[in-house]
């Protein structure tokens, strides 16, 4: 698996979704997530598994992904790494997985288990808008993935989910739902709520980017941008005055953003 030396767990810091991991895990369980019913069934379809490829899920939490992907490219013989800060939810990632799939909780910013140019494929779901150092989590991606290896990333779209800068809006005259959105491109660092409602002690940190920041590093780190898809909201209203107008703005505004990146056989 080009493994490196062991490092010590102990070492790492105490993040806020360890302190929810149980509660993050039992999430996941439930029935129509985003991560199940929409993000899930996207990636599977732009994964491109050849045979005997590695698969690297960065923060990949209690394991929900990386355990969907072994199991449905098994056949393809693909081996699956994830690696997660939180001690507690890669604890609960080893628990409840097949014991071919390796587990190891580290920075997103720090590989160091893994040989430079090892891996085939790197997906980052739903975490980078929660990590802090995205320039460092590149430069090691860029490391330990093969040449033309892809970097798989999904994330809230950065355009129509501003935290604390967006909201919906209903125009009552015209019947539409709207996004509004106030403010773009100015980055930010927000405390956001877990529990809303409940538990105001229980916080995780999100980092509002705007699209071109991730581009300029895309190409910083020598990688190619090769695909990108935006992926709108799966759900339906109940039946009510605003359910067609609810239903048609989902439609027509897309919450999620996918990019693929490629990394350049040769330095750019």
């Amino acid at each position: 698996m080009n493994y490196q030396k062991k490092f010590s767990e102990n070492s790492l810091p105490k993040t806020s979704w360890g302190k929810v991991a149980d509660w993050y895990d039992d999430l996941l369980k439930q029935e129509g997530t985003y991560q199940k019913d929409l993000i899930l069934p996207n990636l599977l379809r732009l994964l491109d598994i050849k045979k005997n490829e590695i698969i690297f899920d960065i923060a990949c939490g209690q394991g929900f992904f990386a355990r969907e992907f072994y199991r449905e490219f098994l056949k393809k013989g693909v081996r699956v790494i994830g690696s997660d800060i939180s001690k507690e939810l890669i604890a609960i990632a080893r628990k409840n997985s097949p014991k071919e799939i390796k587990f190891e909780a580290a920075s997103a910013d720090k590989l160091d288990f893994l040989a430079a140019g090892s891996v085939d494929k790197i997906t980052i779901i739903m975490a980078i808008q929660n990590i802090e150092n995205v320039s460092e989590v590149l430069k090691e991606c860029e490391r330990v993935l093969k040449p033309a290896g892809k970097l798989l990333m999904v994330m809230s779209h950065p355009a129509f989910r501003v935290p604390k800068q967006s909201s919906w809006g209903y125009d009552e005259k015209n019947k539409i739902q709207y996004r509004r959105i106030d403010s773009y491109l100015s980055e930010s660092k927000v405390k956001i709520q877990m529990h809303p409602g409940d538990k105001p002690s229980e916080y995780t940190i999100s980092f509002h980017r705007p699209l071109q920041f991730y581009f300029k590093l895309f190409g910083k780190n020598n990688f190619c941008v090769s695909r990108l898809e935006e992926w709108n909201s799966n759900r339906k209203s109940q039946l009510g005055p605003r359910a067609a107008a609810e239903d048609k703005s989902r439609k027509e505004i897309p919450l999620f953003i996918f990019m693929e990146a490629v990394k350049a056989r040769n330095k750019m």
